[in-house]
């Protein structure tokens, strides 16, 4: 029989997002919350000082006006390309990237106690290979696919509740760029690129940081394509975990309980089957195409759904010579043929476009 743990700890806590009703608060809960909290202060008086409404700073970055509200509050991290993009738009003089550098956003956060075996395992593993049915690996995860993901679980209608376990599951990905950082390798199942976890445009940002991620050296991402039907050796999330001293455990999960197996024969049958899995898998460039192709479906989705108005170029006009126009959403800047208006969308990240316009007013484009 298989060695495996004395006490299952609560099941779908890596996919699902699920939570014990009881949970140990961090030794220092407001570390985080206060760091946040001072640069979101900064933020907003800089923001104010230039007149600026929330809404008006939102469409100039461009995000939605509540993720501004959030990082204000210091309830969300903000990004890199979001921080200097405020920087320049406030004329902060470096303030806010400065600030930004300075606070460790990634400050080791608690987990709750049914989860804290599973963490501290992956927090010392050297190799972590997963399989994922139908969700992105929490390890690969934006924090808008995991809010929308826990705040729909059994924290639901607990907001506190939801911005801690995000801040948790986002802290474990900060190994991954950390020096010594685990190799990754997870096989997602093609199901996990087609649910719209948290609406189009939370999975059209999940999916370009899943391009983005799996060209580290150390990160692998494979999709086990649909048609591999009954060659699917596993109906659940399984993670496999290696220590630096070369043993290996099998973490599974079945409808409400997860389990660690460590006997060795059992760990190497799962290994097996999931070594098989990556052999018949898409390769890591044709994984990545195909996530490709999923994303470019959604771009239309979030076009066809935005509320913002398309402005048309100053040098179209009625004689025939339209050429251009733009909408403003998140997470970028849309582009259509003007006479074109039902044709195909191209999409440009925010720094991409705020590239392109400096060059044009610059000169340097002919």
């Amino acid at each position: 029989m298989p060695v495996t743990s004395d006490q299952p700890v609560p099941g779908n806590v890596l996919t699902q997002g699920a939570c014990a009703v009881t949970r140990k608060k961090s030794t220092n809960p407001n570390l985080r919350s206060s760091a946040g909290a001072v640069f979101g202060a900064v933020l907003k008086q800089l923001r104010e000082s230039k007149g600026m409404p929330q809404g008006q700073l939102a469409v100039l970055i461009p995000c939605s006006r509540p993720h501004i509200s959030r990082i204000e509050a210091g309830t969300r991290n903000p990004q890199e390309d979001f921080v200097l993009t405020a920087d320049r738009l406030l004329e902060a003089g470096g303030q806010l990237i400065d600030l930004w550098k300075e606070i460790d956003w990634y400050a080791r956060v608690e987990h709750p106690d049914w989860f804290r075996r599973y963490a501290g395992y992956e927090n010392k593993a050297s190799k972590i290979g997963e399989f994922q049915v139908a969700l992105i690996s929490g390890l690969l995860q934006t924090e808008g696919y995991a809010r929308a993901l826990l705040g729909s679980g059994d924290a639901a209608g607990n907001p506190e509740l939801v911005e801690e376990l995000v801040v948790s599951r986002i802290a474990r990905q900060h190994r991954l760029t950390a020096p010594g950082g685990p190799l990754l390798m997870v096989v997602h199942s093609e199901a996990a690129l087609h649910s719209l976890i948290g609406g189009p445009e939370v999975m059209y940002e999940q999916l370009g940081h899943l391009l983005a991620v799996g060209r580290m050296p150390n990160v692998v991402i494979q999709i086990a394509p649909f048609s591999l039907g009954e060659r699917i050796p596993f109906d659940t999330l399984v993670s496999f975990l290696t220590s630096p001293d070369g043993r290996t455990r099998l973490y599974s999960e079945s409808l409400d309980q997860g389990h660690f197996i460590e006997d060795p024969m059992e760990v190497q049958r799962k290994q097996r089957a999931y070594d098989l899995l990556q052999a018949d898998a898409l390769s890591p460039r044709e994984s990545a195409d195909r996530i490709r192709s999923v994303r470019e479906g959604l771009l239309n989705m979030i076009a066809t759904k935005t509320d913002a108005p398309w402005r048309k170029s100053s040098y179209s006009g009625n004689n025939g010579g339209n050429c251009v126009e733009v909408a403003t959403t998140h997470p970028g800047r849309l582009v259509r043929d003007s006479k074109d208006p039902e044709g195909p969308v191209l999409d440009f990240s925010p720094v991409a476009w705020q590239s392109f316009i400096d060059a044009v007013r610059t000169g340097r484009l002919h």
